[in-house]
């Protein structure tokens, strides 16, 4: 048992918790706001210590070890000595029921952790005036009743002790409305933090946001290997110019809705749409073993998926994917509309693949085939031509070797 030095002219406390740091905190808000604080962290020794100091009030953990808070103040109720000693739980949980539970073995109240401390002290205050004031009214009681011939005095403080007892109760409920304004308040602050964050989630990856709240500035960083992908929709521009705005807003929706849930099921990362093209990349922000292949499982069932939407519209639909594999750079980068995007020659080649590519067809470079032609079949599709980097080869996926298992999601 702990004992923490202050004049103690506000009262006594003591703080009951298994949590060192907790104690510490409450007890030097509490020294020096006036109180005298006494602590001990074992439950076996929670009786012992409220019999020892006889505190004027008791903060008390809800989820002490065995026994635990609800336990103890039953043993602090069964002492005549401690039976009029406020106790107020501090707990972790929201839950209606524990705090129903904690009332149900004489709690006086209850705080939920984290604290804030200005609310336990405003607590604290309200019940150690309430419990002094009883102490006094209780005293002064007792020495009229045994003197004899004064019930005028007596009946002065039983008109003394409704007044004080209207007092408190007003001041009670201003310091409940305060708390549950308080609550309002907060509660209306998350929801917002709340929103704001599931926005950013909409257009960042869950990693990099999470470096954002970190980090200023811009983030950048460098994956040694990761596979890009580039998807674009046949035809889509003369479609375009048959199809009212409304209708052609529609089904790109569709069609890039479908893709945003195979991102998930595969575990990828959408990167942006550009018009009616997409990119998604495998490997990043959390670099994955597997990132090439949940790639290729991904191009095959947007192809299988593009069908699905020929049959509803005159203009067949078909898609031309591009594929490639090796080191990117990925960050954020501006302080308005700012996107999270990749740079670096694996990635214009990726896209290369794509705009050269076949109607129909997945399109992959060498590096990417020396990844995958264990699991798929596909045929050589000659040498193409990319700036910078001359000629070429590459191959179009014709089919796997055997049937895939699931992909787990990484």
């Amino acid at each position: 048992m702990e004992k923490n030095q202050a004049d103690g002219a506000k009262g006594s406390i003591l703080v009951i918790d298994d949590a060192p740091e907790v104690i510490r905190l409450l007890s030097e808000f509490l020294v020096g706001s006036g109180y005298k604080v006494y602590s001990v962290a074992q439950s076996n020794q929670a009786l012992l210590a409220a019999l020892t100091h006889k505190p004027d009030l008791i903060l008390l953990d809800a989820h002490m070890p065995d026994p635990d808070g609800y336990a103890i103040c039953q043993l602090l109720k069964q002492r005549s000595e401690l039976r009029q000693i406020p106790v107020i739980f501090m707990s972790v949980s929201e839950e209606k029921w524990d705090k129903v539970r904690a009332f149900s073995v004489g709690g006086a109240d209850y705080v939920t952790k984290p604290f804030w401390f200005e609310e336990v002290l405003a607590r604290v205050n309200s019940h150690m005036t309430n419990y002094k004031l009883q102490q006094r009214l209780r005293t002064q009681t007792q020495r009229a009743l045994s003197a004899s011939g004064q019930s005028p005095l007596l009946a002065d403080l039983q008109r003394t002790l409704r007044r004080q007892t209207e007092i408190l109760k007003r001041q009670n409920q201003r310091l409940q409305q305060e708390i549950h304004e308080r609550q309002q308040a907060e509660q209306a602050l998350l929801q917002e933090k709340q929103k704001s964050e599931q926005l950013l989630l909409n257009i960042l990856p869950k990693a990099i946001v999470d470096q954002l709240k970190q980090f200023e500035g811009s983030l950048a960083e460098r994956f040694d290997e990761a596979t890009i992908m580039f998807a674009d929709i046949v035809n889509f521009t003369p479609l375009a110019a048959k199809v009212v705005p409304l209708e052609l807003v529609n089904l790109l929706n569709q069609i890039f809705s479908t893709f945003d849930r195979l991102v998930d099921q595969y575990g990828l990362e959408k990167i942006k749409t550009i018009g009616d093209a997409y990119m998604v990349a495998g490997g990043l922000p959390i670099a994955r073993a597997g990132h090439t292949e949940a790639v290729m499982e991904m191009a095959i069932a947007m192809q299988e998926a593009i069908g699905t939407f020929t049959r509803e519209h005159e203009e067949p639909l078909q898609l031309r994917i591009g594929i490639n594999t090796g080191a990117v750079v990925a960050g954020v980068i501006g302080i308005r509309k700012f996107s999270y995007d990749l740079w670096g020659d694996a990635v214009n080649i990726a896209s290369r693949m794509e705009a050269q590519g076949i109607p129909g067809k997945i399109q992959i470079t060498e590096h990417t085939y020396q990844k995958l032609k264990h699991k798929y079949v596909f045929e050589p599709g000659g040498e193409i031509q990319i700036k910078g980097r001359g000629l070429m080869p590459i191959y179009h996926f014709v089919q796997r070797k055997s049937q895939p298992k699931s992909q787990p999601k990484s």
